[in-house]
C-alpha cells in the first residue's frame, strides 16, 4: 500500500487540494521556479506544498506538515517561515500563497504597490503594504517582520520578490493572489498612460461594499483557474465537508 493510500481521506483531501493551488497558480503565471502554498491542518500546524517547482508537482508529490512553532522540516523551504508566522498571528487564516505576479513584481521594483482602482483591488483595500527589502527571507526575524509588514491585510508586496497573500482558505489565497496581479496590470497600464491620479483610488467604502463573496466569487474564480486539472472537483474543501 502507497503512502497516500494509507492516509485518511481527509488528508489525502488536502494534499490534492495543495496540488491543485500550486498547479493552478503556475497554469495562471503567478509562480515560476520559485513560489509556495499551503493550508492549514488545525491550529498548530499546515501542510506545504513539495518543495519543487509548482508547475511541476506530480500526484504523487506529498506536501510536508509543519507546525506553527518551532524549526521547519528537513526539505522544507526556508520562506515557509512566513506560512508559519502569519498563521501563528491570524488563527483566521486557512491558507496561504507565496507568489511571484510579473506586475506586482515590476512595480515593487521602484517601491511601489498597486492601488485600489477597480472591482479586484477592493479586497485589498485601504492598500497593499510593502516589505522594502529584496532579500530572500531566510531567517524568523525577517519572517515576522514579513508578516507584521502584513498585519490585518490579505497581502503583502516584498520590493523586488514577489508577494504573499493570506485568507480563510487556500481557494480564496489563489484567487486573491489573481486578483492581486490583475489590481497591479491596471496600476501599471494607468501609470504608462499618465491616468493614474489619486481620485481614482476607490474610497474605503465603496471597496468595503464592493469586496464581496457573495455570488459564488471565489468559487468561479477557483473553478476558472483549476479548470483543465486531471484531479479537479471545482469544489471548495468547505463544500466537501459539508
Amino acid at each position: 500500500m502507497t503512502q497516500s493510500a494509507s492516509m485518511p481521506a481527509a488528508r489525502r483531501a488536502q494534499q490534492q487540494l495543495v496540488r491543485l493551488a500550486a498547479r493552478a497558480l503556475a497554469r495562471a503565471h503567478l509562480v515560476h521556479a520559485y513560489g509556495h502554498c499551503s493550508t492549514r491542518l488545525d491550529e498548530g500546524h499546515f501542510l506545504v506544498c513539495a518543495a519543487k517547482p509548482m508547475g511541476l508537482i506530480r500526484d504523487d508529490d506529498e506536501g510536508t506538515v509543519v507546525s506553527v512553532e518551532g524549526d521547519l522540516p528537513e526539505g522544507v523551504l526556508g520562506e515557509v517561515r512566513i506560512h508559519q508566522q502569519i498563521y501563528r498571528r491570524h488563527p483566521e487564516v486557512g491558507g496561504v500563497v507565496r507568489s511571484m505576479p510579473r506586475d506586482v513584481m515590476t512595480l515593487s521594483a521602484a517601491g511601489i504597490t498597486p492601488a485600489p482602482r477597480h472591482g479586484m483591488g477592493a479586497y485589498f483595500s485601504p492598500s497593499v503594504p510593502l516589505w522594502d527589502d529584496v532579500q530572500l527571507i531566510r531567517s524568523e526575524q525577517q519572517a515576522c517582520g514579513v508578516a507584521e509588514a502584513m498585519g490585518s491585510s490579505s497581502a503583502v508586496v516584498m520590493r523586488g520578490n514577489g508577494a504573499v497573500v493570506a485568507a480563510e482558505s487556500l481557494e480564496k489565497a489563489v484567487a486573491l493572489t489573481w486578483y492581486l496581479e490583475d489590481m497591479a496590470r491596471i496600476e501599471l497600464q494607468l501609470r504608462s498612460a499618465g491616468l493614474a491620479a489619486n481620485d481614482g483610488i476607490l474610497s474605503h467604502q465603496a471597496a468595503q461594499q464592493r469586496a464581496t463573496s457573495a455570488g459564488r466569487i471565489f468559487e468561479r474564480m477557483w473553478e476558472y483557474l483549476i479548470a483543465g486539472d486531471i484531479q479537479s472537483t471545482g469544489a471548495f474543501m468547505n463544500e466537501n465537508d459539508q
